[in-house]
């Protein structure tokens, strides 16, 4: 299961705009960078007047893992995560997040990622 095509985050304005200006959160094994959604940039792909209130983007470099299957079942194991816990809620605010993944990510187990990703939507304030 990917992430809704409404749920994606999108664009090199949007990265830019996250990497320069986004607020940081750490933990062992990623870092989540979070800021408020900039109205004035153009989100490509998305046509619609309505918007969701939160889009998310993941980043798993080839120092992660060299093979792309690894680095692929990682990615679509955050989209899956991501997307049963972020639909349903409801922001005031429509907010960008990009989660990276450090190297030594592969020495946790999937199960131990997705609670340290938890943590960091619980520290930022996205969930509670």
């Amino acid at each position: 299961m990917v992430l809704p095509k409404h749920m994606r985050l999108k664009g090199h304005r949007c990265f830019e705009c996250i990497y320069k200006e986004g607020s940081r959160f750490y933990s062992p094994s990623m870092v989540l960078r979070v800021i408020k959604a900039n109205t004035k940039l153009p989100i490509k792909g998305i046509k619609s007047q309505i918007r969701p209130s939160i889009k998310c983007a993941i980043s798993i470099s080839n120092k992660v893992s060299k093979k792309s299957v690894t680095r692929n079942k990682l990615r679509r194991l955050f989209h899956q995560h991501l997307t049963s816990k972020l639909s349903k809620m409801e922001f005031d605010n429509e907010i960008w997040a990009f989660f990276s993944l450090k190297p030594s990510c592969m020495q946790n187990p999937n199960s131990d990622l997705l609670k340290e990703c938890d943590k960091l939507l619980i520290k930022s304030g996205i969930t509670k």
